[in-house]
């Protein structure tokens, strides 16, 4: 039985990658373009899980604009490579 390709686990796809990305992605101390950077790895990973980081991201008031857009933008490539054409 061959598995969904979401499902396929690539080292990239490990929880703590997510977590320190989305960390580095929401921290205003760091340089915009680190956070730039963050989203779209994040974006690259292309799961599930990386989909609704992205959503947490454009949700957070405290970005800015731009980084927000990017990470609706990274969001609906997701959901485009995932979707059944």
């Amino acid at each position: 039985m061959s598995e969904k390709p979401e499902e396929i686990k690539k080292p990239s796809e490990k929880p703590e990658e997510l977590k320190k990305l989305a960390a580095i992605a929401g921290d205003l101390k760091l340089p915009a373009k680190m956070r730039i950077d963050a989203i779209e790895q994040l974006g690259e990973i292309a799961t599930h899980e990386s989909l609704l980081v992205l959503l947490e991201i454009a949700a957070n008031e405290g970005l800015f604009g731009k980084e927000r857009d990017l990470a609706l933008k990274q969001g609906r490539e997701i959901i485009k490579k995932t979707s059944p054409q």
